[in-house]
């Protein structure tokens, strides 16, 4: 009985396997697609900017103040006798005492060289010591002079060591005459005097007597 059962299985098996091996081959179904995934929507554009306009602001109209810059001190005069004279050749400056009011400073120019003291004629040199007012000339080639009295003995005591020359004619004065008014020589340009404007000697001749001393420092 078990035998005949197990032909029976054993014819089925194979008429199973000669069917599935003549039987036509059904269609593959191509292999199911991912799902698609949403593309999220883009948000719509920004509207173009929109400049708004500044407020303007409205400022005070402002001026600073002019403040009137303060007057010069007026100048000294000289109005009263002259006592004293100091020149400072280095600072090339002159300053007057007078018996009554302040002094008074003048910028000066010397001999065209003017370093040292002089020790001869032609040196260009403004001598240096205490000296005095010894002439007056009104009728200068400088404008007006006042004259000091220079060579003293110790200077040509000096000069003649030297087998020179003292020179002399030193003296205070303006500008040379030949110029028009107003002007003034620059630099150091006297053989060995002192030099000051044509309206300065002209205040300085007024106040200055014979003997005033007249000191000249390096």
């Amino acid at each position: 009985m078990f035998a005949r059962l197990f032909s029976a299985l054993s014819i089925a098996a194979v008429l199973a396997g000669a069917f599935v091996a003549w039987a036509p081959e059904r269609a593959r179904l191509p292999a199911p697609l991912p799902p698609a995934i949403p593309t999220p929507a883009l948000p719509p554009p920004l509207p173009p900017a929109t400049r708004l306009p500044l407020p303007r602001i409205p400022f005070p109209d402002l001026h600073w103040p002019r403040f009137p810059r303060p007057a010069p001190a007026p100048e000294p005069k000289i109005a009263s006798p002259i006592q004293r004279i100091l020149v400072e050749k280095a600072a090339r400056r002159m300053t007057v005492w007078q018996a009554v009011g302040p002094s008074k400073v003048y910028p000066i120019a010397l001999g065209f060289a003017p370093d040292g003291d002089k020790s001869r004629q032609g040196d260009g040199r403004t001598p240096e010591g205490v000296f005095r007012i010894d002439r007056l000339n009104d009728r200068s080639a400088y404008h007006l002079s006042l004259g000091l009295d220079y060579p003293q003995p110790q200077h040509r005591a000096a000069a003649r060591r030297l087998g020179q020359d003292p020179g002399g004619d030193i003296m205070i004065h303006g500008q040379p005459n030949q110029l028009p008014d107003g002007t003034r020589v620059p630099g150091d340009w006297t053989a060995g005097c002192i030099a000051v404007t044509d309206a300065q000697i002209e205040e300085l001749f007024a106040h200055t007597g014979i003997g005033t001393e007249v000191e000249i420092r390096p």
